[in-house]
C-alpha cells in the first residue's frame, strides 16, 4: 500500500481550517504538523486533525516529516515560504495570492519556473465539478469557437473591515479567481478594461476599495471576457458561468442545497436561497485540489495552477486596478507565461 504523503499545514485561520479538513478527509494525505504563530489556532487544529504544533515554520521544513506544506497563512508570508519550500525540497500547494506586489512575484519566479518540487497555487475553482465539465466541453470544440466568456462572482457579504483593509483590494482579493478562471477558458489575455462602484459599503470605500466591479477583457484570438462581482448577494453565494461559442453556449447554474421548488397559489418555484458559504460551494473543488495536488506528486505530472497561473493572474490584477482607477484600458503580455 502507498504510503500517504506527510503534509504540513501552515496558516490555520478559516482558509486554513478549511485545508485541514480537506487533508483529513483524504486517504492519501496525513496531517503531520500544523503551524501557526498564534500557537491556540495550531493546536486546536491539531487536536482534531492530528499532527505536530509549532509557531515557526522552520521547524516544519527541517523536520524531515513533510513531503509538502499547504501554505494558508496571510498573503505577506506566501513569497517567503514558497521560497523556504523550494530550498527544502518540499511541495508546496499555496493560497492566492502569491503577493500584492508583482515585483515581489517576479524576484521569485526564475527559481519557482526552476524548482525540482511542484508549486501550485490555490485557484480551486478550477476543480469544481460544473464549471471543469464546461471547460472540458469547450476544449472538445462542443459549442464550436469561443466568442464570449461571462463569469458573476458575488459573495453573500463583504469580509470584516479588518480583513478589507489588509487584501489588496477586490481584485488581487476576490476577482483574482475569476481572472485564474478566464485564464483556465483563454489563457493569452491581451487587454483589461475595469469599473469599480461603491455601491453600499461605507466601511469598503472608507480603505479605497470598491464593493461592485464589472471587468472586460479580451482574449489574443478575440474572444470577449466579461467577470461581474459584487461584495454582496442577498440570495445567497451567487457563482454562475457560461461560455457562448460559434455553435452554442454552456451555462453554469447556482448550486442549492435542494432541488425541491415550491407551487402555490401566491408563488410559483419557489426554492430555499442559495448557499451562504464559500466551503459549502466549493467543498468538492477544494478536495480535488488536494487530491489532483498528491497524485501530482507522486506522478511527477500536475495538473493544478502553477506559480506561473498566480503570476498572469495577479498582473491581471493590477490591470484592472489601473483601468478602474484612470478609466482607460489596459494592454498586458503574457506571452512570456
Amino acid at each position: 500500500m502507498t504510503k500517504p504523503v506527510r503534509i504540513g499545514l501552515i496558516g490555520t485561520g478559516r482558509i486554513g481550517q478549511v485545508h485541514a479538513m480537506s487533508i483529513a478527509g483524504t486517504p492519501a494525505a496525513e496531517l503531520t504538523w500544523v503551524c501557526d504563530p498564534f500557537i491556540e489556532g495550531a493546536q486546536k487544529v491539531a487536536e482534531q486533525y492530528g499532527g505536530k504544533v509549532t509557531a515557526d515554520p522552520a521547524e516544519v521544513f527541517a523536520s524531515g516529516e513533510v513531503d509538502a506544506v499547504v501554505i494558508a497563512s496571510p498573503t505577506a508570508t506566501h513569497v517567503d515560504l514558497i521560497n523556504a519550500a523550494i530550498d527544502a525540497g518540499v511541495h508546496a500547494l499555496c493560497e492566492k495570492p502569491i503577493d500584492l506586489d508583482i515585483n515581489r512575484v517576479n524576484e521569485l519566479w526564475p527559481k519557482a519556473k526552476a524548482a525540482k518540487v511542484t508549486i501550485a497555487l490555490g485557484f480551486n475553482r478550477r476543480f469544481d465539478p460544473q464549471f471543469g465539465e464546461i471547460n472540458q466541453r469547450v476544449a472538445a470544440g462542443e459549442i464550436g469557437k469561443l466568442e464570449q466568456l461571462t463569469i458573476i462572482s458575488r459573495d453573500p457579504a463583504p469580509a470584516p473591515k479588518a480583513y478589507i483593509e489588509v487584501s489588496g483590494g477586490i481584485f488581487r482579493d476576490m476577482t483574482i479567481h475569476d481572472f485564474d478562471m478566464a485564464r483556465f477558458f483563454v489563457p493569452n489575455i491581451v487587454e483589461v478594461s475595469a469599473q469599480g462602484a461603491n455601491s453600499f459599503s461605507d466601511d469598503i470605500k472608507s480603505v479605497g476599495d470598491f464593493d461592485s466591479v464589472v471587468v472586460t477583457m479580451k482574449g489574443a484570438h478575440n474572444e470577449l471576457i466579461t467577470i461581474i462581482n459584487s461584495r454582496h448577494s442577498s440570495y445567497g453565494y451567487d457563482q454562475r458561468l457560461e461560455a457562448f461559442g460559434s455553435t452554442g453556449m454552456l451555462y453554469a447554474h447556482n448550486v442549492a442545497p435542494t432541488t425541491v421548488a415550491k407551487y402555490s397559489g401566491v408563488e410559483v418555484e419557489s426554492r430555499k436561497p442559495y448557499m451562504e458559504f464559500f466551503l459549502e460551494r466549493y467543498e468538492h473543488a477544494y478536495r480535488q485540489e488536494l487530491v489532483d495536488f498528491i497524485e501530482g506528486i507522486r506522478t511527477g505530472k500536475s495538473v493544478n495552477p502553477t506559480f506561473d497561473d498566480g503570476r498572469a493572474a495577479l498582473i491581471l490584477a493590477d490591470a484592472a486596478l489601473e483601468s478602474a482607477t484612470t478609466g482607460k484600458a489596459v494592454k498586458v503580455d503574457l506571452s512570456t507565461y
